[in-house]
């Protein structure tokens, strides 16, 4: 299928090969292009904030995002481990959403998780993300994304330290990160 080729099916399950895996999907009620065979429903381009971001078309997300960042947050894939810039950050400062701004992970909540991906144990607050069930690669997870323009961030599983328990394996091409200034200490 082309680029803009759309698929309508009927009550059925497809199994498909897709990249390095097999896919399965419950197609019950996919009207979709791509997005719905990597087993996931379509992202919605309508942000609840009403910001000017959400209703991007893809080609003005192309023209934003360097061709893996549009990959990873709207078309939801994933980058390889230990090959994303902030997997090993160690500055302190604020992740934000690459897609628009919003501050989502502060680095006080990220730690060395042994994934390859940057790990958080909390958002700057859960208002700023959504979560959604993600069905593909034959597992079910729960992926986040950015409340505020639907970018896919990643995942969230609850083998992460305390006090949450919770680990964000987010993809560093969805992130960009703004470094904390230094002030100065008294006297010195």
């Amino acid at each position: 299928m082309g680029r803009g080729d759309k698929l309508l099916v009927g009550t059925s399950i497809v199994v498909a090969f897709v990249g390095i895996g097999w896919v399965v999907a419950n197609t019950d009620s996919i009207t979709s292009s791509k997005d719905s065979s990597q087993g996931v429903a379509p992202m919605s381009n309508q942000a609840e904030s009403g910001d000017s971001n959400a209703s991007k078309s893809d080609e003005q997300w192309k023209d934003k995002l360097t061709p893996e960042q549009f990959h990873v947050t709207r078309e939801k894939g994933t980058e390889r481990p230990f090959t994303g810039k902030f997997w090993n950050n160690k500055s302190h400062g604020v992740y934000k959403c690459i897609c628009c701004g919003t501050s989502l992970f502060d680095s006080a909540s990220k730690y060395e998780s042994g994934t390859g991906w940057p790990s958080f144990w909390e958002p700057i607050d859960e208002q700023k993300i959504k979560k959604a069930m993600d069905h593909s690669m034959f597992s079910s997870r729960t992926e986040v994304l950015c409340k505020n323009c639907d970018a896919h961030l990643g995942h969230v599983f609850d083998d992460g330290p305390e006090p949450t328990g919770l680990r964000y394996c987010l993809n560093s091409a969805a992130l960009d990160f703004h470094p904390r200034s230094v002030e100065p200490k008294p006297g010195g």
